[in-house]
């Protein structure tokens, strides 16, 4: 999963990146730090892997990691170029989805482009761009799919109606629909940068939103975990910003968690789409599983603590056997019984 950090100069996107990724990518008090994108990759935090190799007695755990991509930030004109605004346009539409940092804090120190802190206006500027982006996407697509069509092909028909569609809907400022993976058709999660202590803004009220101190955030990265779970509790930080991020952007996308033990030697956190069969989640771990497929054992996590191993799990009757088009549920412990393909 990766996702693209956006929003206005002096956001805070940057101090929010490190919190997330503890990478001390360059943050200051003016526009434009970020030229090129930071890029971290870290892991996502879920206790129950902890819990399921404790019980099963495997040191080795891999959990699932999480691609943040820190963009430099938008101005009003960055469709048409203004400030830098196509290169970090193109850095967009690698992500699955955007976390757009909006500021909410007031700092004299710290200058607003706009002049004021304004959180909803903040969000609409930089949606505006990204909608302007998409509609101009969005004609150049049709000019080609309206001359392929003459031709009366059926594929090229069917791009024109849908490129005409979503040029309405943006003309309207909807959001371009999932099947023109569009800038605007990313799931987007609102980051309220707000001072110590507050909450998500009312003008931000009604959108995906979390509130995270960034600034807070970062110092609290740069400590030993256990301290940083103290000053939390002093803070009453109940969640780390991560765990916020990561929540929300899995519901966003509609991401599960399921858990491999590969060989006894390790076990795995793996993401998977909600509603995939076990012949997907076997595909997640190697494809030579998902073509030798023969089986799979199933057993949610929190059943397998309860065993206390497989073999009790097993013997209870607590196993499962289910094969291709069981649909895989958050939290199951699945193991493959596959063919290996032929030498």
């Amino acid at each position: 999963m990766k996702v693209g950090i956006v929003g206005l100069p002096n956001a805070g996107k940057s101090t929010l990146f490190n919190a997330l990724a503890q990478a001390g990518a360059e943050s200051a008090e003016y526009p434009f730090t970020t030229v090129e994108p930071n890029v971290a990759v870290v892991p996502v935090p879920d206790s129950r892997l902890e819990q399921v190799a404790d019980v099963l007695g495997i040191a080795r755990r891999v959990p699932e990691h999480l691609e943040v991509v820190d963009i430099a930030g938008l101005v009003r004109g960055a469709h048409q170029g203004e400030g830098l605004g196509n290169r970090f346009l193109g850095h967009i539409r690698d992500v699955d989805a955007i976390v757009h940092v909006v500021r909410a804090f007031e700092h004299p120190q710290v200058a607003h482009p706009h002049g004021a802190v304004d959180p909803a206006d903040d969000l609409e500027t930089v949606e505006a761009e990204l909608l302007l982006a998409d509609l101009e996407t969005a004609q150049r697509r049709l000019e080609a799919a309206t001359k392929a069509a003459r031709s009366g092909d059926k594929q090229a028909l069917a791009d024109r109606e849908l490129w005409e569609r979503t040029i309405a809907g943006l003309e309207a400022g909807r959001a371009a629909p999932p099947e023109a993976d569009l800038l605007t058709s990313k799931p987007v999660l609102v980051v309220a940068n707000v001072g110590e202590g507050e909450a998500v803004p009312a003008a931000l009220e009604g959108r995906a939103a979390v509130a995270v101190c960034a600034r807070d955030e970062a110092e609290l990265g740069e400590l030993d975990p256990a301290e940083a779970a103290g000053m939390r509790a002093e803070l009453g930080i109940a969640e780390g910003a991560l765990q916020q991020v990561v929540r929300e952007a899995y519901r966003l996308l509609g991401l599960i968690t399921f858990f491999t033990a590969v060989g006894g030697t390790e076990v795995r956190a793996r993401s998977l789409p909600q509603g995939q069969t076990a012949l997907d989640a076997a595909g997640r771990v190697h494809t030579d599983m998902q073509r030798g497929f023969v089986r799979a054992e199933v057993i949610p996590w929190t059943e397998l603590i309860e065993a206390g191993s497989f073999a009790a799990a097993r013997d209870a009757g607590r196993l499962r056997i289910e094969g291709r088009d069981y649909v895989v549920a958050d939290g199951d412990v699945v193991t493959i019984k596959f063919t290996p393909p032929a030498s």
